[in-house]
């Protein structure tokens, strides 16, 4: 009775996910499954079963608490530079604010969509070339990637805001800043550092992998301790990547519950 209710539609888009399954599955270059061993498996789980406690400080700056210090302020630091430069491309980007001139709008959509549209990994290869390696090159790489994707949130929230209070403003003879810094931005200013929070989140996680191309934090020595098959080192570093990553999930949603 439940199969016969089943449209011919669903049938057709579940036979072509099947389809796209089968194909990905084939298409798959399985010949480096020949290098594999029960006992290189064995010794990859020993290794992650037994973490590197020594690693965790030593005091030499190259330890692991010091390098997730130093991811931790890669992305603070990439965030809120990509937070205050976010700002003047909303006031771009919001067809609500330019309905006499839309281009303008579009233009601003348009370097959001072309900022946002590479991720932070490729940014970093090219700061690495152009300022060097180290966090600094990790800093633009997250904050270039960032403008983009927090000027596209700011703008949704922009363009979806109650234009009542813009209307009722108006009628008291408030002109467009007046509007913009006294309604707008304190409206929107809540929602914002909570988008901006929730990205914050999500460029730590993004700078722990910068390192593996020279742009600082603690990608560079998780790479090298694959590279030379240190499982437990590896063990280490990603166990205080989660840690960091959960102890940061529950501070900031406790500060986004207060900016509620």
């Amino acid at each position: 009775m439940i199969i016969s209710q089943v449209s011919k539609k669903t049938y057709f888009f579940l036979l072509v996910l099947l389809a796209l399954i089968i194909y990905s599955a084939f298409g798959i270059d399985y010949s480096s499954l020949s290098t594999f061993s029960l006992a290189m498996g064995r010794e990859v789980v020993q290794g992650l079963a037994h973490p590197d406690w020594h690693y965790l400080y030593d005091g030499s700056g190259e330890d692991l608490l010091s390098l997730l210090v130093l991811t931790i302020g890669i992305a603070f630091l990439g965030t809120f530079i990509a937070t205050i430069l976010a700002l003047p491309l909303t006031l771009f980007s919001s067809s609500n604010l330019w309905q006499n001139h839309p281009w303008i709008a579009k233009i601003g959509k348009f370097i959001c969509n072309v900022l946002r549209a590479f991720p932070e990994l490729v940014y970093a290869i090219i700061f690495v070339k152009v300022v060097g390696p180290g966090p600094f090159a990790g800093v633009m790489a997250i904050g270039v990637h960032q403008i983009g994707m927090l000027g596209k949130l700011f703008t949704e929230e922009a363009e979806g805001m109650d234009e009542a209070l813009i209307e009722d403003a108006a009628a008291i003879g408030a002109n467009f800043w007046q509007i913009v810094f006294s309604v707008r931005i304190p409206h929107l200013l809540p929602i914002y550092s909570s988008l901006a929070l929730n990205h914050f989140e999500i460029a730590v996680r993004s700078a722990a992998t910068l390192g593996l191309v020279g742009a600082g934090g603690i990608g560079a020595p998780l790479i090298f301790a694959i590279q030379t098959r240190s499982w437990n080192r590896v063990s280490i570093i990603l166990l205080g990547v989660v840690v960091t990553v959960f102890i940061l999930d529950l501070f900031t949603g406790w500060i986004r519950r207060k900016l509620r």
